[in-house]
């Protein structure tokens, strides 16, 4: 005869591994990633720093530096599973501050160009001379 108990429905957890999660939520892409840059205090509750195996719960909000990027975002659902972009979007909420400062830093950002940016190529042998006499400027010991 065969075992035909029905096994209970698993429940919701309450907590889940901030690695995990960030891992889920798409802002790092792999574990090792978000494992790092916590270490590094990229990733930050209220102001402290945290450790991979840190469990967080809904309602927690967290800091996470990612490059130039600052996020300050309330988790609003929990996984440790990573999805598509749209159902990683689900598990947290972004403070309207951060969203802003995000926009205002992305159009400075596009309004000023990098320095250099419009040198294409190597330099001419007029450009060497002038980058060799600016050098000298700040060193003449050296001899550019």
């Amino acid at each position: 005869m065969k075992n035909t108990q029905i096994k209970p429905a698993a429940e919701e957890s309450t907590s889940v591994r901030l690695d995990k999660w960030l891992w889920a939520a798409r802002f790092f892409k792999t574990r090792t990633l978000s494992q790092d840059n916590i270490e590094l205090g990229r990733v930050r509750m209220n102001g402290v720093r945290l450790k991979a195996s840190k469990d967080i719960r809904v309602g927690d909000q967290l800091e996470i530096i990612r490059g130039e990027e600052r996020f300050v975002v309330v988790v609003k659902a929990l996984s440790s599973k990573r999805g598509s972009a749209t159902v990683a979007q689900t598990l947290y909420e972004e403070t309207p501050e951060s969203l802003e400062a995000r926009t205002r830093i992305k159009e400075n950002s596009r309004l000023m160009p990098m320095p250099g940016s419009d040198y294409h190529g190597r330099p001419t042998k007029r450009d060497g001379r002038k980058i060799r006499q600016f050098m000298a400027e700040f060193d003449p010991s050296k001899d550019f």
